[in-house]
């Protein structure tokens, strides 16, 4: 007959304390992943990009009421703005009526703060405008020319990304002439004639132009709803033709 031999307790503990410690080991790299996944969103969030929601119709069609889109904070502290460009800005002041932050009930603000910490949301997106830069600093811009088209420093634009209501072929409903004072913007939304942009707020303390400090970033891409995700272009084309007046 063979004899078996039992393990003995000793061997039974060494045993559990090895899984044990094998258990708190993963869960250990569990944390460690996750607080670098954390670390590296803030620095994205921080330096490279950022998210917003639309909540207005004001770029329509190149961006619908609820679409969230990427911004790249680089532009422009880094990479100089084009015209053409796509930016979100803080409000120069007076542009957004004064909102009032309903209270949420805990569990939300503590999911709201987690999700604007990773850059998936932004807490002060109704503190921020997005619209179409048209105007550089020491541009000429002015509107309408006999066929409604605006113009920058004498170039008349052809603009495929504009809506008009129907019956109107006017780039917009207002005329105007300014020139963009140095280190500011004239910005104008898609939806020319449902849009308070430049044009309607040369009343306000700076007289409708948009600091460059303002800017948040040039918007990149829609990322939600799945079916509308594209790249945000700046029709380099449609401004091809225009110089800015110091170089004339």
């Amino acid at each position: 007959m063979t004899e078996t031999t039992m393990p003995s307790r000793t061997s039974r503990r060494q045993k559990n304390s090895r899984t044990s410690r094998s258990a708190l080991l993963f869960l250990r790299d569990i944390l460690i992943i996750f607080l670098v996944a954390v670390l590296a969103s803030v620095l994205i969030k921080t330096f490279l990009v950022r998210s917003f929601y639309i909540p207005s119709g004001s770029m329509e069609n190149t961006l619908q009421i609820n679409d969230r889109i990427l911004v790249n904070q680089l532009e422009p502290n880094i990479m100089p703005i084009e015209r053409g460009d796509v930016v979100v800005f803080a409000d120069p002041g007076g542009w957004l009526p004064a909102t009032i932050e309903p209270e949420k009930p805990p569990v939300q603000a503590a999911l709201d703060w987690v999700l604007e910490t990773v850059g998936l949301t932004a807490s002060d997106a109704n503190d921020h405008l997005i619209k179409r830069v048209i105007g550089l600093p020491g541009d000429h811009v002015t509107c309408c020319n006999a066929l409604g088209q605006m113009s920058v420093n004498g170039v008349p634009l052809d603009e495929p990304y504009i809506k008009l209501p129907d019956g109107q072929t006017a780039a917009s409903g207002v005329a105007f002439d300014v020139t963009v004072p140095e280190g500011s913007l004239w910005v104008m939304g898609d939806n020319r004639y449902n849009s308070k942009d430049s044009r309607f707020n040369q009343d306000q303390p700076g007289n409708g132009f948009v600091p460059v400090k303002n800017v948040v970033g040039r918007a990149l891409w829609i990322t939600w709803p799945t079916d509308r995700w594209t790249f945000l272009d700046n029709y380099s084309d449609v401004f091809a033709g225009v110089e800015s007046e110091g170089s004339k």
